[in-house]
Order: structure tokens, then sequence, then C-alpha cells
């Protein structure tokens, strides 16, 4: 599991430095910026729930370890 989440992380990295390239900071909220910068939240928001996930399985370890 924690290969998955190391994978979907790394996408995200490069999903986000992939869409900062496409946004136009002179039109941010017009056309393909709006999307660029929608993939830019998604990449962080996966990036934050991977990390929240990892978070939880090393608590779920601990406390079976107890």
């Amino acid at each position: 599991m924690k290969i998955f989440s190391s994978v979907v992380i790394v996408l995200a990295l490069i999903l986000i430095v992939f869409n900062f390239t496409k946004v136009d900071f002179d039109n941010l909220f017009n056309g393909e910026s709006s999307v660029a910068l929608i993939g830019i939240v998604c990449g962080f928001c996966a990036i934050f729930l991977m990390l929240i996930f990892l978070l939880s399985k090393k608590v779920e370890e601990k406390i079976k370890n107890k």
C-alpha cells in the first residue's frame, strides 16, 4: 500500500508541474488557465489525501502492536 501511495503522490506532483506550465498569469480565470488551476488544486488534494492515508496506517500499526 505504501508503494501505491508513493506512486499517487509522484503522479500528483507531475500533474501539478504540468498544469503550472499551462497557467497564463495575464488571464488566470479564462480558458485553459482555469482548467490548469483546477488541476493544480486537484493535485494538492490528492497529495493531502495520500498523506492522511499514510498517517492513518501508521496509527493503525501502533495500535495493533500495543
